[in-house]
């Protein structure tokens, strides 16, 4: 039988950009089975940018992405999906006139996922008791917080490998911000390795087992929660301390 690899996702001394504007310079990460991997930065830093590398919304300018051991720069979306990548989408992009079961079952749309489909809801709404609770409301009439966890939940019906996450916590209160943080967490928990992009350092100190900062489309700092905590950059620009 031929294991998986340590590594899910590595990106390799990345340029990205739009037309011949380039946004990330030579930047490099990685994401390990089971880990929930912080990338954070102001705006305009290269965060959603490099979301969009990954997902195949952009073609990189140099350098290389691979995913379990393939290489996928240059795939369309659909493709990285048929592979088992998901990515949830900043603004959550729910359908607002669907309830949140039919919402749910639109991520089980590939046709290999069919049969199964009812199998997935289960477990989703297993991890997500909220989402079994509300299966029948309007995706639209949820709270903000709720939304983002049917966004989650979707984006889990299509039994990926690995998340990625573009801005969870953008529009939320901080109550909310701190449940989908902790929802991100649980399914962390589960094994699924994810890629989180967010503004908010914070928040994703206290989930992530590892953090990426990005400045000015630039690596410029990695290391576990205590590390970045400590650090002076960390905690003059971002902590407020």
């Amino acid at each position: 039988m031929q294991t998986q690899p340590e590594i899910v996702l590595s990106v390799r001394n990345a340029d990205l950009g739009y037309g011949t504007l380039q946004v990330v310079f030579d930047v490099s990460l990685e994401v390990k089975r089971g880990e929930l991997i912080g990338l954070v930065g102001g705006n305009g830093s290269g965060k959603s940018t490099m979301l969009r590398a990954v997902s195949g919304m952009i073609k990189p300018m140099a350098g290389e992405i691979l995913f379990n051991g393939q290489s996928i720069a240059g795939l369309k979306p659909h493709q990285t999906a048929r592979l088992g990548l998901a990515h949830v989408p900043m603004g959550r992009q729910l359908f607002p006139n669907l309830s949140v079961k039919e919402n749910l079952l639109m991520g089980a749309y590939l046709p290999h996922l069919r049969a199964t489909r009812d199998q997935r809801l289960d477990e989703v709404t297993t991890l997500f008791p909220d989402l079994k609770k509300y299966e029948s409301s309007l995706a639209g009439a949820l709270s903000g917080g709720q939304q983002q966890m049917v966004a989650i939940g979707r984006a889990l019906m299509l039994d990926p490998i690995m998340l990625i996450m573009d801005e969870p916590s953008i529009g939320l209160s901080p109550l909310y911000v701190k449940e989908v943080m902790k929802a991100i967490r649980k399914v962390a928990d589960t094994g699924l390795p994810v890629l989180l992009v967010e503004q908010n350092i914070k928040q994703v100190l206290q989930v992530s087992d590892r953090t990426y900062v990005l400045e000015n489309g630039r690596l410029v700092l990695e290391g576990t929660a205590a590390e970045l905590e400590g650090h002076p950059v960390i905690r003059k620009a971002y902590l407020g301390l």
